[in-house]
């Protein structure tokens, strides 16, 4: 029996212990299984694990035993996929029965740079159908929980990746991010998630909700882990013509900016408009008090930032998700089979294939069209939008922003997510990092409701976000797994 410890398990100690001989593929492949048997029942959040787990996770042992090094970035690096990236050996549903048992036949672009890179899917977990809101509900599992807390949500719309990274089962997870999607489960689990600037990560084979606004990132239980990720992912792809403006701004390696003395000097605007002024939002607030220390604390300089941006005007006037949603939708439908049951939303809707929870945002979707005068003023009102975030960053001479992802903590299974503030990025197309800022006492939660901060920046700044976020992280470590899924036996 190997003597590693696989709880928290990171992509460098993972390595190590490959080269030298502690650890096989094998063994952490067959540990993650066994977590996935014994959890699985309790946090529903994988659609389908990986069938040939094992043999591929032999075929990187003997690559190691014959060649004495690694085969990529990723090698034998466990993945937790959200299922609305394209893989050709699974099937793809976006959390959907209408897409129940569908097996593209090309990798989406990040999947194929993830194997590239040596990277195993172990599984590819559920989002919120078709992933279109934040509580990770989908009509082809269900509703996926919360680890820290079984009667909250694992935030959405990529839950089911946040809550198995949260539990330790895989090391590595991907999200998609339209509004708040992997940000949303970064701070309702504890964990990191990076939304790139919109362009830096091809969108190619994956199921799309708003093009306007998609993108990908990863979420993962340390910064450097994500960062090696994104390292991953990133790049140009002719498939997606919005990676175009990526080229010259692509960074090789993002871990190289994994600078633990990259707080002093730092000056950091504090967006007070985006923290809540009400009473269910101060536990929330009382965290984030105590989180902003650190940034002090080590070097940099807080500064406020009194602009009056507001969560719910961004969300009703900049974002165009429900605007694109049918048109883009549609356009992934109609390359299924000829002989697929369904081409389109409407026939989805026609033919009651959905969740509940989804039918609603869907309706909407239907009446709405882009090119409209309506659709035209968000599009006018994004690009005010980018202006007035950078023209506060260069009158206070700031290098990044925070606040808190959510206003208030994590919903309850069968509400809805209120007051979530990632629609700033998604709306201006700039990148951030979410991060985990405390917890939030709850009689439900032995560890607590996580709370996550984020940190916003300029476009294609993501190599001083990550130096930011991992100085923050080394100077607080608040991330803490949720303890009641520690004792899982190993075998």
């Amino acid at each position: 029996m190997t003597s590693f410890d696989f709880i928290e398990a990171t992509v460098a100690k993972v390595h190590a212990a490959y080269l030298d001989g502690s650890l096989t593929c094998r063994a952490l492949c067959e540990y993650y299984l066994k977590r996935i048997e014994q959890l699985e029942p309790r946090i529903n959040s994988i659609i389908c694990v990986n069938p040939k787990t094992l043999e591929e996770a032999d075929r990187f042992d003997a690559y190691v035993k014959e060649r004495r090094r690694l085969c990529g970035a990723l090698h034998g690096i466990p993945v937790m996929l959200k299922d609305n990236f394209n893989t050709t050996d699974m099937p793809t549903t976006a959390g959907s029965v209408a897409l129940k048992g569908w097996v593209p036949q090309k990798d989406a672009f990040v999947t194929k740079r993830l194997r590239e890179s040596g990277a195993l899917i172990l599984a590819k977990t559920n989002l919120h159908e078709f992933a279109i809101w934040g509580e990770t509900v989908s009509s082809i599992l269900g509703q996926s929980v919360n680890p820290y807390d079984p009667t909250r949500t694992p935030g959405g719309s990529s839950g089911g990746t946040g809550a198995t990274i949260a539990a330790n089962i895989g090391i590595v997870g991907l999200g998609t991010d339209t509004i708040n999607s992997v940000r949303s489960p970064a701070s309702a689990n504890s964990l990191v998630g990076i939304r790139p600037t919109i362009g830096l990560v091809s969108r190619a084979g994956i199921v799309p909700y708003s093009l306007t606004q998609d993108t990908a990132g990863p979420i993962c239980r340390t910064v450097e882990d994500a960062a090696r990720c994104l390292s991953v992912i990133a790049g140009y792809d002719p498939d997606d013509a919005e990676t175009a403006w990526g080229v010259g701004h692509v960074v090789e390696d993002y871990a190289k900016y994994l600078d633990e003395n990259a707080l002093p000097g730092k000056r950091i605007g504090v967006l007070e408009s985006l923290f809540g002024k009400e009473d269910v939002n101060r536990s929330t607030n009382a965290v984030m008090s105590e989180a902003m220390k650190v940034f002090e604390a080590n070097g940099a300089t807080l500064v406020p930032a009194r602009d009056d941006i507001d969560q719910s005007w961004l969300t009703s006037e900049t974002s165009v998700h429900l605007d694109d949603f049918r048109r883009d939708l549609d356009s992934y439908l109609r390359g299924l089979p000829t002989d697929w049951s369904v081409h389109s939303m409407k026939e989805i809707l026609d033919k009651g294939l959905f969740h509940p929870f989804s039918e609603s945002n869907m309706r909407d979707a239907m009446k709405l069209e882009v090119g409209t005068p309506r659709y035209l003023e968000k599009m006018y009102n994004k690009i005010g939008l980018r202006t007035r975030v950078l023209k506060i960053m260069a009158d206070l001479r700031l290098d990044a922003m925070i606040y808190p992802h959510q206003q208030q903590l994590v919903c309850k299974c069968g509400d809805s997510q209120r007051q979530r503030n990632g629609v700033l990025c998604s709306s201006t197309g700039f990148p951030s990092v979410c991060v985990p800022a405390g917890f939030a006492p709850d009689e439900n939660a032995p560890v607590g409701v996580p709370v996550g901060m984020e940190i916003i920046g300029r476009p294609w700044s993501e190599a001083l976000l990550i130096s930011i976020a991992y100085a923050f992280e080394q100077h607080s470590h608040f991330r803490k797994p949720p303890i009641e899924y520690n004792n899982v036996r190993k075998n």
